[in-house]
Parts: structure tokens; sequence; C-alpha cells
């Protein structure tokens, strides 16, 4: 062998512990398994989450996005095992359709989920404080929310007698935000009227409905579709002079009269933090799920005008944003 090819020989054969650690180095993927419409604010926050606990996507970490467009929400399943079909390292999944076809889909790939039902009734996990199996997360109470909603909705609209209540019936948990409430308009002495619709065409349909039924304000129930569908809702409550409440701050900014619940943004950093923290080896089911205490009261002042009511005071000193 000639003294130059036996140089290039050692050359090369120092260079192979540099590329096999180099091959060892692989950059965990995320599942984000989703059941609203394409959201910029929704992953700017998991992101957040992630960044709080040393990830960067693009840097040291890829994501994987699934959503259920238009409220599809029996493609989650699909796609939630199309997501463990690929290997991922961790499945993001809210709210709680697509976190049930995540949980449906894996027992073994660690599932951090947002949801607004109760993590325990709906079958996720075992306890809150030890979940136990392969998933935590955060759990933001938009359901158990609908006997306040009723009461602010009250206060603002005192002579309304007869309520409206819309459900997705596709969603799990239409059946537990009925049932709350209900009960919370007995309690206050008004009739409810529970109105249906998974799709633009049912929007249409419930308003008229409503004009029928002679009824008086409307509650918009916790759902991604309907929050996707916010400002469709929005304008469908002014043409028809509805007073309405709905469960996100962005209804209110889109021209909503009101709105009272969590701050979904919020829930979703945390979940981008737990998701951080079980790929530095920690495990979902040692992870107690998170209890978002973050609500707001946004108030639309040109909107309740229009509509020719009057906030009352006491209910603009407990807003936290009034839209003027």
């Amino acid at each position: 062998m000639r003294r130059r090819e036996f140089i290039t020989l050692l050359g090369s054969a120092a260079a192979w512990p540099i590329a096999a650690r180099a091959q060892q180095i692989v950059t965990p993927v995320i599942g984000f398994l989703s059941g609203f419409t394409t959201n910029p604010q929704f992953v700017t926050a998991f992101r957040q989450g992630l960044g709080e606990v040393g990830y960067v996507e693009g840097r040291n970490l890829e994501i994987e996005y699934r959503w259920a467009e238009e409220g599809q929400y029996d493609r989650l399943s699909s796609a939630a095992a199309d997501l463990v079909r690929r290997r991922v390292a961790v499945i993001f999944a809210g709210p709680i359709p697509a976190a049930l076809a995540a949980k449906a889909a894996t027992a073994t790939v660690p599932i951090v989920f947002a949801i607004g039902s109760d993590p325990v009734e709906s079958g996720l996990v075992d306890s809150l404080n030890r979940p136990g199996g392969n998933l935590t997360g955060v759990g933001f109470l938009a359901v158990a929310l609908g006997s306040k909603r009723l009461e602010l909705l009250r206060d603002l609209a005192p002579k309304i007698a007869t309520v409206g209540l819309l459900v997705n019936p596709s969603n799990p948990n239409a059946e537990p935000q009925t049932k709350d409430t209900h009960a919370a308009a007995t309690a206050l002495g008004l009739q409810l009227n529970v109105l249906r619709a998974n799709s633009q065409d049912g929007l249409d349909a419930a308003f008229p409905m409503m004009a029928r039924q002679r009824t008086d304000a409307l509650i918009v129930s916790a759902d991604p579709f309907f929050i996707n569908q916010r400002e469709r809702l929005v304008a469908l409550a002014a043409d028809h002079g509805v007073p309405a409440i709905y469960i996100v701050r962005e209804f209110a900014a889109a021209g909503g009269l009101m709105s009272y619940g969590s701050n979904f943004a919020d829930a979703h950093r945390q979940a981008g933090h737990y998701a951080g923290r079980i790929l530095k080896g920690e495990k979902p089911g040692d992870l107690p799920v998170v209890q978002s205490a973050k609500f707001e009261l946004v108030i639309n002042l040109k909107t309740a005008k229009a509509l020719g009511l009057t906030v009352p005071d006491k209910l603009l000193a407990l807003a936290d944003e009034v839209i003027e």
C-alpha cells in the first residue's frame, strides 16, 4: 500500500466514530392532532410551551400537524392512526374528539391533551393527580361553565324568558353541556330550547328555528366547529337580533356580544410544556392533569348598543376586556 493511500485510510477511520454519532442524533417528532381548523394562534402557544423546556420546531424538533377541517371529527381516527404509524414521540390531542381518537389509536405513545371536558368522566385518565397510562394534559372547564354563561347573559338581558343552547351532536360533550345548562335554566326559571348543528347548513337553519320558538337569547356551547365558524355565527346572531354569549374571546373580537370561558391559547401553551417534559424523559402517567384557572369575560359594547342593550356597571367591572 502506498503512503498516500494509507494516510487517506487512517483519516477515514478516524471519521467513523463522528459519523456514527451523527447518525445517532435523531430529531424527535410530535404529532399535533386538533379538532380545530388550522389555527395559527394555538400553534404559536403550543410552540411557546415547548420553548419553555428547550424545544424549538425546525431546530431540535419536528411537528406533524393534523386538523379536523370544518368539524369533520370522523377523520380524526384515521389521522391519529397515521401519526402512530409514523412513530411520533408524543401526540398532542385536543379538544375532546381528538383526545378520544388519540387514546383509541395507541396505548403506548405518550398523549398530551387539552380539553374542556372532565378528563376522568371522559375516560381519558384514572385520576387527575395520578393519570396512569399514557395520557395526561390540561383541562380548561369549557363544558362546565354553561350555568355561569346563562347567569351572565341574563344579567345583560334581564327580560329574557326563553334561551337557546346551540350544541354539536357530533361532539361527545354535547350531552353534559346540555344537562348542565338545563339545570341552570330551571334554577333561574328560564325555558331552554336545544338546537343542534354540525354543518354550515345546520347553523343557517338554527336561527329561523329560534325565531319560530320565540327564543330570546342564545348560548353557543363549547365546540371546535363553532369556533371555526365564529364569524358566521356572529353574523347570523346580528342579522336575527339575538343576544348571544360564546365560549372564547375570539367571538367577541369578531363582533359577538359577550364571551366567557377559559383561555384556549394558554391551555395549548401548557400542553406544549408538558409535551416537552415528556420528550425529556418524564412519564405522562406521573404528570398530574393541569386545571387551567384562566377565565376571561369579554364584552363588546358596540354590539350591545346595536341590540339595544345597556351593559350594567357590575358586568363592566367584572369584565377582563371591554371592546368599544
